[in-house]
This record gives structure tokens, sequence and C-alpha cells, in this order.
């Protein structure tokens, strides 16, 4: 896999790992592309096993930057939903061949931008806070999460229900992926097959854009029109999507 990479290749995986660094900077809502950028590369269920790697390394900076921010409370109403989603996740992605998988990550990537631009579109950002909410939120996450690395959409809109400050949100979610993405590792090495040395040297070669993407983000973060931005990625990854679906 590794040597196989063309030019290309490398360049769209370091263009995807240098997005994953603006993501777990704080800027959300950009977590699909990165998606969608390695689906073009790998195939649709390798793609999960070389992006959860990449992902470890910006929760890592993520959590060490925003650590003091942490509110520990939301964090372990959502997470054991999470956890039981990833194991459901686990065990309907693996039976699926590569078109249907390929095919059932682009519906998620299509459901993650409706749900993102929904929740954008709406006048009041009130909803239900009781144990159901968070369960099923945290159930589509962790499946989400397990199928695609697509739990973002779900549980923003969880922790965006919780009224957290933005620096409290982004510290909360930096130690949610933290674990979820720590508890994935098993699934992917034993169950799925999807993490390999190959994919482990890919991941090493990418670290510099991710921690570049860090630190930008980082400086963006009170710059950016986070408004039209997030337009501007939804309809994107909308597209990439809907070329997913039909590759």
């Amino acid at each position: 896999m590794f040597s196989a990479l063309t030019f290309i290749d490398w360049t769209v995986v370091l263009a995807a790992a240098f997005v994953l660094g603006l993501s777990k900077s704080g800027i959300k809502g950009i977590s699909v592309i990165i998606v969608a950028l390695l689906v073009f590369v790998f195939d649709a269920k390798s793609s999960t096993g070389v992006l959860i790697p990449m992902l470890l390394v910006g929760d890592i900076c993520a959590v060490i930057y925003y650590n003091s921010h942490v509110q520990w409370k939301y964090l372990i109403r959502l997470l054991p939903f999470m956890m039981l989603g990833v194991i459901l996740g686990t065990y309907v992605g693996k039976g699926m061949d590569e078109e249907s998988f390929r095919k059932s990550m682009a519906i998620v990537i299509f459901i993650s931008v409706v749900v993102m631009f929904w929740w954008d579109r709406r006048k009041s950002k009130s909803v239900p806070q009781h144990i159901g909410f968070a369960g099923l939120m945290g159930l589509t996450a962790g499946f989400t999460s397990m199928v695609g690395n697509l739990a973002g959409s779900f549980s923003n809109i969880f922790f965006l229900a919780m009224r957290l400050p933005k620096d409290a949100f982004i510290g909360t979610t930096a130690w949610l992926f933290l674990i979820i993405n720590l508890f994935k590792i098993p699934f992917h090495v034993f169950s799925w097959g999807t993490i390999t040395w190959e994919t482990l040297k890919i991941n090493l070669v990418v670290i510099p854009a991710i921690l570049l993407g860090l630190f930008i983000g980082v400086r963006l973060l009170k710059k950016v029109n986070d408004k039209l931005f997030r337009q501007f990625i939804m309809v994107m990854t909308a597209v990439g999507a809907i070329m997913i679906y039909f590759s």
C-alpha cells in the first residue's frame, strides 16, 4: 500500500491530513471532507483504518491544548452510547463487500451534511437534553464513527444542546474522540484488519501536515467567517459524497 501511492495520491493524503489538523484545532464541520478525500485514494473500508491513527495525533494535540476546558459530566453522558454504537458499526460493517461499504459511507457522509445544514438553518437551537436524546445521538455518532469516522455532526448537536462555551465545547469533544478512537483500534486491527504496518507507515509521513493544520487552525479560528466556511464545506462534501457513491 505504502509503495504503491503515486504523487497525486500523496498530495491528496497530505491535504486530508492538513484539513484534519484544522478540524482538531476547533474549526468544526470540516471533518467530512477528510473522509471524502481518503476514499479517493484507498478502498472505502481501508481508508477508515488509515485515518484512525491520524485522528489520534490530532486528538492528542487538541487534548493538550484545550485540556483545562473539558466538561467531564457531559462527556460521560454520551460516551457509553457511542461505544455501543462502535460495536454495532463493527458488526454491520464487517460483512459488507467493498461496493456496499463505499455506498454506505457515501450515504453517511450525505446524511451528515444534511444534519449540519439543518442545524445551521434552525432558528431555535433548543433540543431535548434527557437521556433518550443522549442515547440516540451517542448510538448514531458511534455507528457513523466506526463505519466512516463521521461522528462529528451528531456529537456536535448533542454538545451544542448542552450550551457549552466554545472552549469547553472543543475541549470536551477533544477528549471524547481521543477515547473513542482509542476504543476503535482493536476492532480495526483484529476484526476488520484495516490497521497494518503499511498503513502506519503512511501515518508517520503525514504527521507534519497534521501539526501544520493544527498550528494554522488555532490562529485562524477567531478570524474565519464560520458560517460561510461551513456552507462551502457542506456543498463540496455533498458533491464528494455523490462522487463516492457513483464511483
